[in-house]
């Protein structure tokens, strides 16, 4: 896993045992802009992780997910709070590799147990978070059904139009982290797939469809 601000890289350390359905490669076997991209990172951190290396099968994707993963870097929405934000997005994806790299980023930025468990569940013990964490979860999976009310609603809480705005750019992100992980089969190995934070128990937006909808 790589934290880099407000976002979080998931990485595998560890070589898988799970079999993946699109290869991790290096930049010797990258093509045009993803060779350069991938050097370039190899180079300074000395690995690229199995996620970027595995984006690097399309240099239009690599490139365009580390574009928008450094410009989160500059988003308002405090970093703990950013992870909530997350960890309610991945449970409903339900990718496990990110869940895990945004508990464990979590941690590092100070959240308890409790705070990962609740954000698991979509919700958080202060409001103002809550009604953040709520809207991420709409933007996700109910966007035509965003409204005045949910604008609204956050702005009641304080929040300002800049971070109403960044909370499409964390979904977005972490749906593309999410989902590719997914489709390239980069995911736990099934005795690791659980976790201390509990069950996957996402509260979702009212009308939303369910994950395996």
């Amino acid at each position: 896993m790589t934290t880099t601000g407000t976002t979080t890289t998931p990485t595998t350390a560890a070589t898988p045992t799970r079999p993946r359905r699109l290869p991790a490669l290096t930049p010797d076997q990258a093509r045009g802009r993803a060779r350069e991209l991938l050097a370039d990172i190899v180079e300074r951190h000395g690995s690229a992780g199995e996620m970027v290396s595995t984006m690097a099968n399309s240099p239009a994707l690599i490139e365009g997910y580390l574009s928008l993963s450094r410009a989160m870097k500059r988003v308002k929405i405090p970093r703990a709070l950013s992870e909530k934000l997350s960890l309610a997005v991945q449970e409903w994806i339900g990718c496990g590799t990110c869940r895990e790299a945004h508990a464990s980023a979590g941690r590092a930025a100070g959240l308890s147990g409790t705070d990962i468990a609740l954000a698991r569940q979509g919700t958080s013990t202060d409001p103002r978070e809550a009604a953040l964490i709520t809207l991420a979860l709409k933007v996700l999976a109910e966007p035509a059904a965003l409204g005045d009310a949910d604008v609204a609603e956050v702005r009641a809480h304080g929040w300002s139009d800049r971070v109403v705005a960044e909370v499409v750019g964390v979904v977005g992100l972490n749906l593309l982290t999410g989902a590719f992980n997914l489709l390239a089969g980069i995911q736990p190995d099934e005795e690791e797939g659980a976790d201390e934070e509990g069950p996957r128990r996402v509260r979702r937006p009212a009308g939303a469809p369910s994950p395996s909808a």
